[in-house]
């Protein structure tokens, strides 16, 4: 039996989830093992790289109990970016590991953060990339990095527990900001800096490319036939891109998540502060992202600490979004003159503003829940117009096409604001696990169930629903548009001076 199956599995910042998939995109059977997240101190991240092994195998061994085993010919993982742990020579973790959302490194940021670093990397000078982090090691934690033999992502520590091999995926490794993005090799100047060097480091593979096969014993462990292929894979963004079918410009993914990120594919490398850029999960091509870091976060917020909402109460099966949702949906574009700024994490493209703060703008005695739920839900998708034009700005070929998938997809009211706002089509894809596609379609195209990666995106993705813009909404958001993107800019010295008066030390251990 030639196989016919793949498994894709997603390990997130809370879970890993491992799915069956079959040719045409069809999920056969999914299987989600969570696991902790440590905040140890405020704005810090971390996790035990242990679970994240222990959630992959629990993940895997549970989806591929419903099928036969023979008919899984390859796995393929995407993760979390930016998160990284360090190892002994035994492989063994030194330290917890550290994510992406761990903040610690703002001094960092300010003491090696540069022009030049950007040039390379690809990457504003932000606390997200992990060589930021590495340098805060370097400075605070010494011991810990004189102990380190590798430092890894999460896709090269799963991989080498799968084939003992020291592999990661290009478009992997390059999100810790440690790679030129103009050679697609290690930058040795970046790696110095942290006192690391080459042998430090996983080698590096083009996505889609197979890595080795499962150890015997390990297969066993999982439930596969021993041969099970590995094939390198790509973080998650790069990865839910290629899961919604984009591997060529002009069209755009918008992951409506705790966070929101939109990304396109260039055929080109380019850098600004409107974007990051990463290898795309389509070898040879890169993905310009802009990220929200306020996204459905910022409402599920407001339903906890104010709606006070509480639909068992009032004898209803449904969620307190939904309601107020449906109240927001009476109202007119706009929300009666309300709007909102969603830093409510802070600031990222373009303005890379850390000390910037969500704001209300424009409240009066008649504004009430309803108004203040669909001020949130216009201010994010202003903010994405905005975030959208920048990059725009920049690429060859214009964004014509949004491809919505995450959480906040579900909102058909969202939805429609969003294209009313961005004037432009928003597609809702069919498949809500895309980022998991995409490392299926990577695995697909590598047993060539497919013939390459663009025909396995091409074969299968597909479409939900779509959502047209209203020309009257439109021309109506068009006019507060430019009102909203006065509000940063006026409020950004004040973000600046409270900032100031707090003083946290933010970068001391």
């Amino acid at each position: 039996m030639n196989p016919d199956l793949v498994v894709g599995v997603d390990c997130s910042t809370t879970a890993a989830k491992a799915v069956v998939w079959g040719p045409e995109g069809q999920s056969t059977s999914s299987a989600k093992v969570a696991y902790e997240l440590s905040q140890p101190r405020p704005g810090w991240g971390e996790q035990n790289a242990e679970d994240w092994w222990a959630a992959f195998t629990g993940a895997v061994r549970r989806a591929v109990q419903t099928v036969d085993a023979a008919r899984v010919g390859a796995i393929c993982v995407t993760h979390q970016r930016e998160s990284f742990v360090c190892l002994d020579e035994g492989g063994q973790p030194i330290r917890p590991a550290m994510l992406w959302l761990d903040g610690r490194a703002v001094r960092e940021v300010e003491d090696f953060g540069s022009d030049d670093v950007h040039r390379i990397t690809g990457k504003p000078p932000n606390p997200t990339p992990g060589w930021y982090k590495l340098l805060w090691l370097a400075r605070h934690e010494p011991e810990t990095m004189a102990r380190v033999a590798k430092v890894v992502d999460l896709h090269g520590f799963i991989v080498h527990r799968l084939t003992g091999e020291w592999r990661t995926s290009v478009a992997s490794a390059d999100p810790l900001g440690l790679v030129d993005l103009a050679s697609g090799t290690y930058d040795t100047g970046l790696l110095e800096a942290c006192g690391l060097d080459l042998s430090h480091m996983a080698s590096l593979h083009a996505p889609g490319e197979i890595l080795g096969t499962i150890r015997d014993a390990i297969a066993d462990e999982l439930g596969l036939v021993r041969g099970t292929l590995v094939v390198s894979g790509a973080g998650d963004g790069q990865a839910a891109q290629l899961g919604t079918g984009i591997t060529r410009p002009g069209a755009a993914f918008l992951n409506l998540g705790s966070g929101i990120v939109s990304g396109t594919v260039s055929e080109v490398y380019s850098y600004g502060r409107e974007y990051r850029t990463l290898c795309a999960a389509t070898p040879g091509r890169f993905s310009l992202e802009t990220f929200m870091g306020g996204g459905t976060f910022n409402l599920t917020w407001f339903v906890d600490r104010f709606s006070a909402v509480d639909p068992r109460a009032l004898g209803l099966d449904v969620s307190a979004e939904s309601i107020l949702e449906m109240a927001a949906s009476q109202l007119p574009p706009g929300a009666d003159g309300l709007l909102v700024l969603p830093y409510w994490t802070g600031a990222l493209t373009p303005y890379w503003d850390h000390d910037a703060k969500g704001a209300i703008i424009g409240l009066t005695g008649m504004h009430g829940k309803s108004h203040v739920y669909r001020g949130l839900l216009e201010g994010i998708a202003f903010e994405q117009r905005f975030l959208t034009e920048g990059a725009d700005a920049v690429l060859p070929d214009p964004i014509s096409r949004l491809l919505v998938l995450g959480g906040g997809s579900r909102s058909s009211v969202w939805c429609q604001i969003i294209a009313d706002v961005m004037q432009r089509p928003v597609e809702i894809v069919r498949e809500s696990e895309s980022t998991c596609l995409g490392a299926g379609m990577l695995a697909a195209a590598a047993i060539k169930l497919h013939p390459d990666i663009e025909s396995a995106a091409n074969a299968m993705s597909g479409i939900a629903r779509r959502h047209e813009p209203q020309p009257a909404a439109a021309a109506q958001y068009d006019r507060l548009y430019r009102v909203y993107r006065e509000i940063y800019p006026a409020l950004s010295p004040v973000f600046r001076g409270l900032a100031e008066v707090l003083a946290p030390d933010r970068g001391s251990p």
